[in-house]
């Protein structure tokens, strides 16, 4: 497959790292092992001080490209730094810790070639939760398509280690770096006003649940930045016709007892 084949357009997947040693080598595994093979692996080494780097570099394939920031900065500078550095017409993304299915970017390429009125797609995906050894589907009930904004506003479906993406939608829109840990869900509900999104019902990607993802400082900014957020664009939503609630979206975002109990990432 080439780049100058439209049947199979390239991919680039965005792998942010600062010190992601612990499970990256199954990250990466994942990557190379997907039936849909015209992909470039953009790894942002966002000034680790492990492993990480020697890690990546035991795998021999001329797809993975190695960027290491000359500096630390937040998840979503990074993330906006490792899209500039990509050459593919679609762009995914996927953590050091979390995995996608063997048939994640076929599936999605296919959806895109049946349903070109689309330029974003997610689907549903898997919890692993390492310390219980177990594995369940995130989401129970249908995931929305189409105009979602509001039913994403309800209930927080989107998880960005399934989505799919055109890149022409980054000549306009980028993640907000002024946040820390609410990047992604900002970002989201900014395109979900702008676009339609698709949904794939089934799993095709795994979350994995860990005690290093936790810290009483994650959360305390989690909440802080719900505050925030919800503080800017209260008015503006509404105006559009959205129904947001502050004391029902901050509970129901936060969940803290569920977060604490399984040592979730936030």
């Amino acid at each position: 497959m080439t780049k100058e084949n439209t049947s199979y357009p390239l991919v680039s997947i965005i792998m942010n790292c600062h010190n992601g040693q612990e499970f990256l080598e199954e990250a990466i595994k994942s990557v190379l092992s997907q039936k849909y093979q015209n992909w470039e692996l953009i790894f942002w080494d966002n000034f680790s001080t492990d492993n990480s780097k020697k890690i990546l570099q035991e795998f021999s394939d001329e797809r993975i490209k190695y960027f290491k920031s000359n500096k630390f900065t937040n998840l979503y500078e990074a993330r906006n730094l490792a899209i500039e550095k990509s050459k593919g017409e679609y762009i995914g993304f996927l953590d050091t810790d979390d995995l996608w299915a063997t048939d994640k970017l076929q599936k999605q390429i296919d959806f895109f070639k049946k349903n070109k009125e689309f330029k974003i797609v997610y689907s549903n995906y898997y919890i692993l939760e390492d310390r219980k050894n177990k594995k369940y589907i995130k989401h129970k009930n249908p995931l929305p398509s189409g105009s979602i904004t509001q039913k994403l506003l309800n209930h927080y479906s989107l998880g960005v280690l399934t989505v799919l993406l055109k890149k022409t939608i980054f000549d306009k829109f980028k993640f907000n770096n002024t946040y820390n840990i609410i990047g992604d869900f900002d970002f989201f509900i900014i395109l979900s006003q702008i676009f339609e999104i698709a949904s794939i019902q089934e799993p095709i990607a795994s979350y994995r649940v860990h005690s290093s993802n936790y810290s009483s400082k994650k959360i305390k900014t989690y909440i802080d930045e719900l505050k925030y957020w919800f503080k800017i664009n209260e008015k503006q939503l509404k105006e559009k016709g959205f129904n947001i609630n502050q004391q029902k979206f901050l509970l129901f975002k936060l969940r803290i007892k569920f977060f604490l109990r399984n040592f979730f990432k936030f």
